[in-house]
């Protein structure tokens, strides 16, 4: 058999096992082929990480309620060689519970729960909070008195008074005396606030839970900052002074109870993992594992930890942007700098969005081509030459960061999304390619480069195309198929045509 019906043979079984397991799915699991099929799904992993101390360990930590229109649909606990219950209290509010005789290593701990947006509601009732003065010494009381006195004087009630205060922290407009209370204060920033607005006798409690963004590892608790005007409660972000309660925030606990607690631990930190999908959670999630008809739920992306999800939902882009760089090459015919060069590009490009990837892009190699020529006068040796163009590159996106900050534009701020290692051998092969070949051909591959890139980005940038690749991996077998195929084409390529388009008109 020869090579090529071979390959055409792989192909075909390749292309045929990812649209049959793709098919599969989509009709006995209920797996939706389109974005948008079915109500957007959250996937919140907590993790809770603690070193032991001597005797026994016991771990609580606050559970959420279903509040603002959020549904809660499932929860699932990792809670192995620990006992674990499930406490509630009188006014309804939840905590789970961990404990354990004895424990000599540092454990991490994970509670897991599935949720949706259904419609947009705002906190409703909560108890008022009896106002507790803080402690202050006599100057920073005076200074709290000055400070209060101020914002009465230009507010008009707890809301405006809570409104002005806000702006002033953002704004960094503060006076001596609010300088004075906030700075090395052992509270921290919030507790200040805090003080402040029970210094002033309005009644306020903390709103904490967390900010919904899609892929997002290691994400920390929020706080809001919520006051009571005597008829209803209104609610802060402490960061911006924007009011109201954010779209993508998600109230994990109300009022001043810790969300964890540790007896017997130390050096305890709570992180969330985030995922956003569209699938019906609430019904694969809860399905029967042992079910055999199923068993493709064990193996599949959504049985990782949410952690690893996010990482695999730009991931799994690659093969896509991969195979436009192939198509590119093999049936169009562009050069560029390398195959993967161009994929990296595309993936920053999605972080930094495109305009800015491609100004940042061209500013740092251009610069690294001009700093390359100087260095190959002082005949540096390969390694030691390409260590300093790294280190070059780095404090080039440093300054770039630094001066888009001072000038306000924050977006330049992901310049650091940019593949340092692939800028830096770009550099270099561009260099040398533009002493063996000339400007010209700098100029053909890495124009190639770029066009090769921004037609990665935007394919991979297709709701359905990332909604596909995270929902249906099993179609990266079916694409392994046609990169195999397209590994087989010995044809004209587009640009050859162009090229030979004269030589046809002397054949006719």
């Amino acid at each position: 058999m020869s090579s090529r019906m071979q390959i055409t043979l792989v192909a075909g079984i390749l292309i045929a096992i990812g649209l049959g397991l793709t098919l599969y799915k989509r009709f006995e699991l209920g797996f939706p082929l389109l974005p948008g099929e079915r109500q957007d799904v959250w996937t919140l992993e907590s993790k809770i990480t603690f070193s032991p101390t001597a005797g026994p360990v016991e771990i609580s930590m606050a559970l959420p309620e279903q509040r603002a229109g959020w549904i809660l649909l499932d929860e699932h606990y990792a809670s192995s060689g620990f006992g674990f219950s499930i406490d509630r209290a009188a006014d309804g509010s939840r905590q789970a519970k961990w404990t354990r005789q004895s424990l000599d290593r540092p454990t991490t701990l994970y509670y897991k729960l599935q949720t949706y947006r259904a419609d947009e509601f705002g906190l409703g009732a909560s108890p008022v909070p009896d106002i507790v003065l803080p402690e202050l010494a006599d100057d920073r009381r005076a200074a709290m008195t000055r400070v209060v006195a101020n914002l009465r004087e230009r507010s008009s009630g707890p809301v405006s008074f809570t409104s002005l205060l806000l702006q002033q922290l953002v704004n960094d407009n503060m006076d001596q005396d609010a300088a004075f209370l906030f700075a090395d204060y052992e509270a921290g920033r919030f507790g200040v606030i805090m003080d402040v607005l029970a210094f002033a006798g309005i009644p306020a409690q903390r709103v904490k839970g967390v900010f919904l963004e899609d892929g997002r590892r290691r994400q920390q608790m929020s706080t809001l900052v919520e006051v009571f005007d005597g008829g209803r409660w209104y609610l802060f972000n402490p960061r911006t002074a924007q009011p109201g309660l954010p779209d993508n925030f998600f109230v994990w606990e109300r009022g001043e109870r810790f969300i964890l607690d540790i007896i017997g631990g130390k050096s305890s930190q709570l992180e969330f993992a985030l995922v956003k999908n569209t699938l019906p959670v609430k019904t694969v999630l809860s399905m029967e594992q042992e079910s055999s008809d199923k068993l493709m739920l064990d193996f599949s992306i959504y049985a990782l930890p949410v952690e690893q999800q996010g990482m695999f939902k730009g991931l799994l882009l690659i093969p896509v942007g991969a195979l436009v760089v192939v198509i590119m090459r093999v049936l169009v015919g562009i050069r560029t700098s390398g195959t993967f060069m161009p994929i990296l590009i595309a993936l920053a490009f999605i972080q930094t969005t495109l305009l800015t990837g491609l100004f940042i892009f061209l500013l740092v190699v251009g610069a690294g081509l001009w700093i390359r020529s100087y260095l190959s006068h002082l005949n540096l040796l390969l390694v030691a030459r390409i260590t300093a163009v790294v280190i070059l590159v780095i404090l080039l996106m440093a300054a770039l960061s630094i001066v888009s900050y001072k000038l306000g534009y924050n977006q330049a701020l992901t310049v650091t999304f940019l593949p340092t290692i692939i800028l830096s051998w770009t550099i270099e092969r561009m260099s040398i390619l533009w002493e063996e070949e000339g400007p010209r051909e700098v100029l053909i591959q890495g124009g190639g480069s770029l066009l090769a890139a921004v037609l990665a980005y935007l394919v991979m940038t297709v709701e359905l195309i990332e909604h596909l690749t995270f929902n249906f991996p099993e179609l990266m077998i079916a694409l392994l198929g046609v990169v195999l195929l397209l590994g087989k084409y010995t044809g004209y390529r587009l640009t050859e045509l162009y090229r030979f388009r004269y030589l046809r008109k002397d054949w006719q």
